[in-house]
């Protein structure tokens, strides 16, 4: 199951003023993942069949509309280039977290291991730069650069502080911001500079795709505690089996003390599967208090998202920014 049928209507819905945009989109998708090797035209067919929200191309596309974009070709072309970076991500996060199972299929990582995955994840990289560069539009192919590099930096200190329950909010927020804000900031960008926006109105797009993303990633993190497993396509807590410290743990430690504090951190060093230590972990968790906090905080930037789009005499494109900050918060996947 790739989304709920309640998500996939509502993004339907949201999504009904650029249908014929991001149909465009899986074309150049279509075009671009196309190989001669046999190998890596199943895999790359396998992968991208599994579809998703194409959140980044939305956005794009409707920041370019919002700039007076009416839907030319090129922005076609960068939202299937950054869904391909997109997609090399989630490519390379399941290896290092020995993901099995996402959106309910077996991972490129569990079905073709993780020596071929590697290197088809660093394919589709390579593929949507070489795309990119072909354009010679450089200040886009530095956006994205930027934004990918931001990226590996946001895994490399997620990986390197894995399992270490002193992660402050602080830095967990850094990493947020570079591992996956990144990239919903590069893509309202340069749906900025493809609508022909001034300078002014690009780094407004860039703080609203920026604090999307952490309101998007602070979502995720809640729904590994909340989410129901037939709907994620996934077991819940998994960040924890993975040594991931995410803002419901970070704030739960915060007020667990004693011997459950002992029990607790004693569970997150060990990153335990055992069925009644995961629902000790979310039963204290719940306890604390702590995931009405974290709601509160990925509420937080949502309006602070919305707060960067123009307030008088919205657009139909700056009206679907904000309903779209809003589905991000209500989602259940």
């Amino acid at each position: 199951m790739t989304e709920t049928i309640s998500s996939s209507r509502i993004l339907g819905e949201l999504y009904a003023d650029i249908r014929t945009d991001l149909d465009k989109v899986e074309g150049q998708l279509a075009e671009m993942i196309r190989s001669d090797n046999p190998l890596i035209d199943e895999i790359n067919a396998y992968l991208f069949a599994a579809g998703g929200k194409r959140l980044r191309p939305a956005l794009l596309t409707l920041c370019a509309r919002l700039c007076g974009d009416g839907g030319s070709p090129d922005t076609a072309f960068w939202s299937a280039v950054i869904e391909i970076i997109h997609t090399a991500s989630l490519v390379h996060d399941d290896i290092i977290d020995r993901t099995d199972l996402r959106r309910g299929r077996e991972t490129v990582h569990a079905r073709w291991g993780a020596n071929i995955t590697v290197l088809l994840g660093d394919h589709l990289y390579i593929r949507a730069i070489h795309q990119a560069l072909r354009t010679r539009r450089y200040e886009i192919i530095d956006a994205l650069s930027e934004a990918t590099e931001r990226m590996i930096d946001g895994e490399l200190q997620e990986y390197a502080l894995s399992g270490d329950p002193r992660l402050s909010e602080d830095r967990y927020f850094e990493i947020l911001g570079k591992k996956t804000a990144a990239l919903f900031a590069a893509a309202c960008r340069i749906g900025g500079i493809l609508g022909g926006a001034d300078s002014g109105l690009i780094r407004h797009l860039d703080g609203y795709g920026l604090n999307l993303g952490l309101a998007f990633q602070i979502t995720d993190d809640l729904l590994d505690f909340t989410g129901q497993p037939a709907e994620l396509g996934k077991p819940v807590l998994t960040d924890l089996r993975e040594g991931r410290i995410t803002l419901p743990v970070i704030y739960a430690l915060r007020k667990i003390d004693g011997v459950a504090r002992a029990d607790f951190l004693s569970w997150i060093e060990t990153r335990s599967v055992d069925p009644l230590a995961i629902n000790r972990i979310r039963a204290a968790v719940f306890a604390s208090g702590a995931i009405p906090e974290v709601a509160a905080k990925a509420g937080q930037f949502a309006e602070r998202a919305k707060s960067f789009l123009p307030q008088a005499s919205p657009s139909p494109a700056a009206r679907t920014l904000a309903r779209l900050a809003d589905f991000i918060l209500e989602r259940s996947v």
